[in-house]
């Protein structure tokens, strides 16, 4: 029997996209979100970030590279994979990747901005970047 997975975060991007192009020429755009969680209360509060590396491939990637900076706020929505390695000073560390098939853009860390969306996958998708749209008329 098969399975289904997806993935949804939303955080904030940990360092400018990086867009590279495979010897056949698909794209592949790489970056990292930074998803805070907040728990407790009082004394007892607690933060916690979980760092995700994400691939965004084709035209998501490219649209990816374009709009998304460091800081900017983003959700992505796709399939993880947890992958084990050691590092430089052989310890055992482990990283979780996330397959973008949908990226939305949420805007800036303080929360101003445009947003925009785009879905990929194999065979591209609709982009929207909400130019010149009114934003405090939205009802939430």
């Amino acid at each position: 029997m098969a399975g289904y997975q997806q993935v949804i975060i939303v955080g904030n991007v940990g360092r400018d996209p990086e867009l590279k192009y495979l010897q056949s020429g698909v794209p592949v755009c790489n970056f990292t979100v930074a998803v805070n969680s907040v728990f407790g209360q009082g004394e007892q509060r607690q933060e916690k970030t979980t760092w995700f590396r994400v691939a965004a491939w084709r035209e998501l990637g490219e649209t990816c590279n374009k709009f998304l900076t460091k800081g900017k706020q983003v959700m992505v929505i796709g399939t993880v994979d947890a992958r084990a390695y050691t590092d430089g000073s052989g310890q055992p560390q482990a990283t979780l990747e996330l397959t973008a098939r949908d990226v939305r853009f949420l805007g800036s860390r303080e929360g101003g901005g445009e947003g925009g969306s785009f879905e990929g996958g194999s065979g591209g998708g609709n982009f929207d970047d909400n130019s010149g749209g009114n934003f405090d008329q939205i009802p939430f």
